[in-house]
């Protein structure tokens, strides 16, 4: 009988009454304080709503029906594609739409639909892998801040693959610590391409010091990446260098220069197919001739055998705690063994390449150990 005055009355009220009514007939029903004769009826009638002319109206109804798993299903969808105004709280809290639902919703969906089911308080993992592939930039930046929202590495990766480029979303990925190590590489590399290709770092310093300036430096931040990077996820970092072609002789010169034999382990154990034991073992407390082994299984180039030899050996003595040494000293160890040292005959032919890249190296250690000590005096 209420129900049947509630019809009879609706469609002359004005529209604060018929908000009013909207949100006090679904909470009466949620709450079941509708007699059940009179239930079937006032879904009708909840139903009957989602044809209210305005907006205002169905976003009550959505309001009151948003958090509630007792609500009309059939309701729920049909709030869930109405207009922003109307879906948001429904996308946003429903629990009766499902993954399956919310997957096809992005899907097929506006932007405003997508970023809003991004931000739902839980996002499974697979409704993030369908807002990574398919979700547009606003939804995939919603996505990365939420910290409800459970993201694959794959989904992480698909995301970097589609907008490294988004100097927002880079910088959203760069600040979320959940980011693999070999999507952190990969967005390290597009900022440095961004601001190579700046108009006004090009005008200052032109095309090629440009590309030279931010070359280095993706390479040193690449060292630091390294350093935050657990051990578990070097595989997965050294085979995206790979296949950027980034794991060079200088890299790993840089590498071992600077003390990152457990990274230099890795890629030894990546590219020669030796056990981890084994390598780790070698690299330990192994032989020349096991070491340099080892470097030709993992087709080093030749030339730089006895300078990566000779830094580990530098190495070994700072872990076994009797020698104190840094990328400095060991650079200009480095430098001496082949005769590229100040006042030495200098470097043979083959040994040239090598030895201006650990010269740069030495440079670097200088200037970087030069500025440390005057910061050290300014904070004294």
């Amino acid at each position: 009988m209420i129900v049947s005055h509630f019809l009879k009355w609706i469609g002359d009220a004005r529209v604060d009454q018929r908000v009013a009514a909207a949100g006090a007939l679904a909470r009466a029903f949620l709450n079941n304080q509708i007699v059940f004769e009179d239930r079937c009826a006032a879904e009708a009638a909840l139903t009957l709503l989602l044809d209210d002319p305005s907006p205002k109206v169905r976003a009550a109804l959505a309001e009151a029906l948003s958090m509630s798993s007792h609500a009309p299903p059939q309701i729920i969808a049909a709030l869930a594609s109405d207009q922003d105004e109307v879906a948001a709280c429904i996308l946003v809290r429903s629990p009766l739409l499902s993954d399956v639902d919310l997957i096809d919703r992005v899907a097929s969906s506006r932007v405003s639909a997508q970023a809003l089911i991004a931000s739902r308080p839980l996002v499974s993992m697979s409704l993030s892998a369908a807002i990574a592939e398919v979700g547009a930039l606003e939804a995939c930046l919603v996505l990365v801040k939420n910290g409800g929202a459970q993201i694959a590495s794959l989904s992480f990766r698909c995301m970097v693959e589609r907008f490294a480029h988004e100097a927002m979303l880079r910088e959203a990925l760069l600040n979320d610590c959940r980011l693999p190590a070999d999507c952190r590489h990969a967005l390290l590399v597009a900022l440095g391409e961004a601001l190579r290709q700046a108009p006004l770092v090009r005008a200052l310093m032109g095309e090629v010091r440009a590309e030279r300036v931010t070359r280095d430096a993706c390479m040193r931040a690449s060292l630091t990446l390294i350093e935050h990077t657990p051990a578990d996820e070097y595989e997965a970092l050294i085979e995206h260098l790979r296949l950027r072609g980034e794991l060079n002789a200088g890299f790993l010169l840089r590498a071992v220069v600077h003390g990152k034999v457990d990274f230099f382990g890795s890629v030894l154990i990546a590219l020669s197919g030796h056990s981890q034991q084994r390598v780790r073992t070698i690299l330990a407390n192994g032989r020349d001739v096991a070491v340099t082994a080892l470097f030709g299984a993992a087709g080093l180039t030749k030339s730089l055998y006895r300078v990566f030899l000779v830094a580990l050996k530098i190495w070994r003595e700072v872990a076994a705690g009797k020698r104190i040494a840094g990328a400095q000293e060991v650079s200009w160890v480095m430098l001496s063994e082949i005769g590229a040292a100040p006042g030495q005959a200098g470097p043979t032919e083959s040994d040239r390449e090598a030895a201006a890249l650990i010269r740069m190296l030495h440079l670097e250690a200088l200037r970087d150990n030069a500025r440390e000590h005057a910061l050290a005096i300014a904070a004294a």
